[in-house]
């Protein structure tokens, strides 16, 4: 209770590294929800505005995502937080984003992959479990390890969650020749009017070179964007 205060109160705390981490992450938690997923979105975050030009911004509807967020939130809303969670998760973090990038990338590579977790019945299943079944104090996926863990060696039950971030900040500040591919990919951006110069200018002369981590995924995607619309000739 007198550490989210001191976080945010302090401002001090914000030019230490470690504590400016943990600040960011408790600002980011504080919205309800759905909105704090919004919190984690990094144009949200930067502000459209600040990275996209007033030609493009008038072309398209902002609001569009956060109406689509709330419409896939509302089935959920009377549910405890972490099935909250888990229906947005279901929409956007699965059908959206994982699993799209696993059926793609193992088609490329001659994989057959199946989601035996997602079959219909398992889904009901879950659906009935208790909420601290989920998640039992800080443990996660508390009924799963205790149902398979006579099934799974324990070195599977055990081992601490890995994301499937990439480390792309890292490889744009450290590999020219991708450095080089983002900028000629990001250039048409800029001279078809989408995104801002400046914020282009201050992206690459000043955030890289502060936080690769957190705003080289920007890049990486405004480079994505790039040779997308590239690959279409849009």
């Amino acid at each position: 209770m007198l550490i989210e205060p001191l976080l945010l109160s302090v401002p001090m705390i914000g030019s230490v590294p470690p504590f400016r981490k943990l600040r960011n992450y408790v600002a980011q938690a504080r919205p309800a929800m759905p909105w704090r997923y919004e919190s984690y979105n990094l144009l949200q975050h930067l502000g459209p505005a600040t990275v996209l030009t007033p030609e493009f911004l008038a072309m398209v509807d902002v609001e569009h995502p956060r109406r689509l967020l709330q419409v896939t939130f509302a089935p959920f809303a009377a549910e405890s937080l972490i099935n909250q969670m888990l229906g947005i998760d279901f929409r956007f973090t699965l059908t959206d984003n994982d699993l799209p990038k696993v059926t793609q990338m193992c088609d490329l590579a001659g994989i057959d992959v199946a989601f035996p977790l997602l079959d219909d019945r398992l889904i009901a299943f879950s659906t009935r479990l208790p909420a601290d079944m989920k998640l039992r104090r800080t443990q996660l996926r508390w009924f799963f390890k205790q149902a398979l863990s006579d099934f799974l060696p324990n070195e599977i039950i055990r081992k601490k969650k890995h994301g499937f971030g990439l480390p792309v900040g890292q490889w744009l500040g450290s590999h020219k020749p991708l450095f080089d591919l983002a900028m000629s990919a990001i250039e048409p951006l800029v001279s078809r009017g989408i995104v801002r110069r400046r914020f282009v200018d201050d992206l690459v002369g000043t955030h890289m070179k502060r936080e690769p981590g957190y705003y080289g995924v920007m890049l990486w995607l405004l480079m994505m964007l790039g040779l997308w619309l590239e690959s279409r000739d849009l």
